[in-house]
């Protein structure tokens, strides 16, 4: 589960939001709410964001650059896979 998420962390970084998202959504793992927050961000859902940013037990305010939170989410998962 954790590599798929790193596939829709890549996916997201390179564009392709919809790939991204089918992943995320799939999983509830905590990295994928949070993943899934992030892209509701980039789509300008803030509503939505802030509901997976919750359940994530994460802040929609924590990072202003959402390239650099995607990275941190892929350390996040890298992390995990030591």
């Amino acid at each position: 589960m954790k590599n798929s998420l790193l596939a829709a962390v890549q996916a997201a970084l390179s564009g392709d939001w919809d790939a991204a998202h089918h992943i995320a959504q799939d999983s509830s793992a905590p990295e994928a709410h949070w993943l899934h927050a992030v892209l509701h961000k980039i789509e300008g859902d803030e509503w939505n964001s802030r509901y997976w940013y919750q359940r994530s037990q994460r802040r929609y305010e924590d990072f202003d650059d959402t390239s650099a939170e995607l990275q941190a989410i892929a350390r996040q998962l890298e992390a995990q896979h030591e």
